[in-house]
């Protein structure tokens, strides 16, 4: 049943797609099918999102849908799906995220590698108190679509350690790569400081922070050439979670093989001015 309802979905955007075109009138990469007339049983896969796009480089277009359960009385969707039809072949694919479950989820269509053809990149939200989301990117390579960036993997490449200091300072260091950055808290006030440090600037007790799992993916063509790469969110976290002293900042760009970071910095928020 699922494979009929994609078929004739499919066939109606592929046909009014080309005819759009004929016309010389251009259609949204960001369409969702319209489902008003058709039954869905709550628990069945459903259409989130469909992007249009040269996956393959054999010069059609592709359609890609991202589908998914949703669950009952719930923002939450499971057995998160790519389903990509191919406007040459009229062939269909299905692959299963690797992060399947997630809310609020969506998909972008970009070139990310450098080969001038449209890589996808779904991201979903985990629903985590740090915010924390999934993200996975796939690209076609050897005429096969693979995963090439998923952010959990990622995640555990990213070493970090945040360590309260004396004189209000507090040092984050990454060892990848190999910096260190030093945030100054006298903007958090007196209140806040007067918990933490002695009279004197000296720490009360040793305090430990961390940096949360990446908590946003933006595609971002920084040099204007066509190539994404993608900007990355970290928190960082104080005493606890909401106790937020800034966000770590990757750059993240494609060498060829992988994904690896071409920059990082440390964003702060600033001091309110009276």
């Amino acid at each position: 049943m699922l494979f009929i309802f994609l078929h004739f979905t499919h066939q109606a955007i592929f046909t009014t797609y080309a005819k759009t075109k004929e016309r010389g009138v251009c259609m949204t990469n960001n369409m969702n099918p319209s489902l008003n007339n058709i039954a869905i049983s709550p628990m069945a896969p459903q259409i989130i999102q469909t992007k249009f796009g040269d996956i393959n480089g054999d010069g059609y277009l592709e359609t890609v849908l991202l589908m998914g359960t949703k669950t009952p009385d719930s923002p939450l969707w499971q057995n998160l799906t790519l389903v990509i039809f191919y406007g040459n072949t009229r062939q269909f694919e299905k692959i299963m995220l690797k992060q399947n479950v997630g809310y609020n989820p969506t998909i972008f269509l970009g070139d990310f590698t450098g080969n001038h053809l449209d890589d996808i990149l779904a991201i979903s939200d985990t629903g985590g108190s740090g915010g924390i989301i999934n993200g996975e990117i796939f690209s076609s390579i050897n005429g096969k679509i693979r995963s090439i960036f998923d952010a959990e993997s990622f995640n555990n490449k990213l070493k970090y350690t945040v360590n309260y200091q004396d004189q209000y300072k507090v040092a984050v260091r990454s060892m990848n790569p190999n910096k260190q950055y030093i945030i100054d808290l006298q903007y958090k006030g007196p209140d806040y400081l007067a918990e933490i440090y002695n009279q004197n600037g000296t720490l009360k007790q040793p305090i430990q922070g961390w940096v949360d799992p990446i908590s946003g993916l933006y595609p971002v063509d920084f040099e204007r050439d066509g190539i994404y790469e993608i900007l990355s969110y970290q928190a960082i976290a104080g005493r606890f979670h909401a106790d937020r002293l800034g966000y770590v900042e990757n750059i993240l760009k494609w060498n060829g093989y992988e994904f690896t970071i071409d920059r990082q910095t440390v964003g702060i928020f600033g001091e309110d001015l009276k």
